[in-house]
């Protein structure tokens, strides 16, 4: 549907900078998540690429052509908000063909529209109700189904999940997904829930204070993070972090010792990275820990918190040098709350950051 090219992006509201200089590469039929904390620009970025706010500085292309100077309506973009934004007085119908009827399009071709549209998103039914007789998962797709039949080069996602209940997020992630898959559209998805993030893109842009931190495939950002910032943010439940001290070095490999005394040997390719003395992060993933006991390091700890989810279970403690610890591990497992454990990892699964926070490979 569309190429898209942002170069170098900047936007200041006043004295306020944010989005210090951004750049990215959309290809034709990519489905794109922007995923970061709140406030760190991912809103902001779209609405720019939207039109609804004007650059400061930088450019964005659509298919070679440059459109930042262009209104809004001329982009070939369609937005879909948090907020529903439905007409209450008007029918499905009516909300979902509007804007081709403002712009004058053949009655038969605004039918035609309009009823693929309802076919797709599964809302013939409900064509001649009104907002208020709908659901939110439903109103959420006549929203969607407004965007589609305009036929627009690219669609504009700004955190469409928020209002619903966790069960029909889930579900309309699926749809969303399916979608995107029938339409063979450009989407940009913005999104602070790093599961949806995970679950439906292409590719994440991940957004702090307004810089892109790192972008990638999902799982080459969850299994090779470039930063702690990343690293910290991908995952669910978030990656362990501990503090440690290089007390040694060698062609292959870094000797760190954690603030419980624990000494981990963390093989790499770049030990040139931090020097004997040096202040280090090791990061471990919930899934990286098990219980086989062994020569590997181990963390530990009185557990003082269970989730048993059936098929998983999450444990949390409280390790010697005082870190909360979130622990994965299969199944009802049999550790209750107050018991001392010791949950052992291997560091060449892991991952350890250097002073800065960037990742040492």
């Amino acid at each position: 549907m569309a190429h898209i090219v942002m170069r170098d992006v900047q936007k200041r509201f006043g004295n306020v900078e944010v989005i210090p200089g951004a750049s990215l590469e959309i290809k034709d039929n990519e489905f794109v998540v922007f995923v970061g904390p709140s406030g760190c620009g991912k809103s902001t970025l779209l609405r720019l690429l939207a039109g609804l706010e004007d650059l400061t500085a930088g450019a964005i292309e659509i298919d070679g052509e440059r459109v930042d100077h262009l209104s809004p309506s001329r982009r070939g973009l369609a937005m879909v908000f948090q907020s529903y934004a439905l007409y209450p007085h008007m029918t499905v119908r009516e909300n979902m063909s509007y804007a081709l009827r403002v712009a004058r399009t053949p009655k038969a071709e605004v039918e035609a529209k309009v009823r693929e549209a309802a076919e797709i998103l599964q809302l013939t039914e409900y064509l001649d109700r009104k907002p208020k007789a709908l659901s939110g998962g439903q109103r959420q797709r006549v929203a969607i189904g407004r965007a589609i039949v305009r036929d627009p080069k690219v669609f504009l996602f700004d955190e469409p999940l928020s209002n619903l209940d966790a069960k029909l997020r889930v579900q309309m992630r699926i749809e969303i997904t399916k979608l995107h898959r029938r339409l063979k559209a450009t989407m940009i998805y913005v999104t602070h829930d790093q599961i949806e993030a995970m679950t439906m893109a292409d590719k994440i842009v991940v957004l702090n204070e307004g810089r892109i931190e790192q972008m990638g495939a999902p799982l080459d950002l969850y299994n090779d993070p470039d930063n702690k910032f990343v690293a910290g943010f991908i995952g669910s439940p978030a990656m362990n972090f501990f503090d440690g001290t290089v007390t040694a070095r060698d062609d292959a490999a870094l000797t760190v010792e954690l603030s419980d005394k624990t000494k981990v040997v963390y093989p790499c390719a770049n030990p040139g990275q931090a020097g004997v003395g040096d202040a280090v992060t090791l990061g471990v993933r919930p899934e990286n820990f098990h219980f086989d006991g062994g020569d590997e390091p181990a963390i530990k700890g009185e557990v003082y918190a269970v989730e048993r989810l059936g098929g998983e279970t999450y444990l949390y403690l409280q390790s010697t040098a005082g870190h909360e610890t979130v622990v994965h591990a299969v199944g009802d497992h049999e550790v209750a709350v107050g018991d001392q454990v010791a949950v052992n990892f291997n560091p060449a699964r892991n991952h350890l950051f250097d002073p800065q926070g960037r990742t040492i490979r």
